[in-house]
């Protein structure tokens, strides 16, 4: 099931790994480079809403997330952030937190609010040729063990 969460997010492309009842999506303005959007495809608006099955497929998916950004570039810390404030669908924004800039095809990426809270409004959309190249970056190191 798609919800106007995922879609808002890009979904299906930015699509970076589905599951029964999540979807791992490339977050299009990207706080930190690898930023992630996690989405629950249940129909929830609340996290007490989701199936007990989404609740125990959290466990892989987040594994997942973990594993891959960090065989990408090694993080400093990870932040999983549920706001649910404009889009109420049941997601988290999933930010890598990195002490120094990073760089990825030509682009620069710094961590504003680093070592504090992540700051989103510094984030850096990418043009459509560079945000699919980061997803398919990402499919392809994508690990689930």
């Amino acid at each position: 099931m798609t919800n106007a969460t995922m879609t808002k997010f890009g979904f299906p492309g930015t699509l970076v790994r589905e599951y029964e009842h999540w979807c791992v999506l490339l977050r299009p303005a990207q706080a930190t480079l690898g930023a992630l959007v996690l989405a629950c495809k249940d129909d929830a608006t609340a996290f007490s809403g989701i199936a007990p099955a989404a609740f125990a497929e959290l466990a892989a998916a987040t594994r997942g997330i973990e594993r891959t950004l960090a065989t990408f570039r090694a993080f400093d810390r990870i932040n999983y952030l549920m706001l649910m404030m404009v889009d109420p669908d049941v997601h988290f924004h999933v930010l890598p937190r990195y002490s120094s800039a990073q760089d990825y095809r030509g682009i620069t990426f710094k961590d504003a609010g680093w070592p504090a809270a992540p700051d989103l409004s510094t984030a850096v959309t990418l043009d459509p040729e560079t945000r699919d190249q980061l997803v398919a970056d990402l499919r392809r190191i994508w690990t689930d063990n």
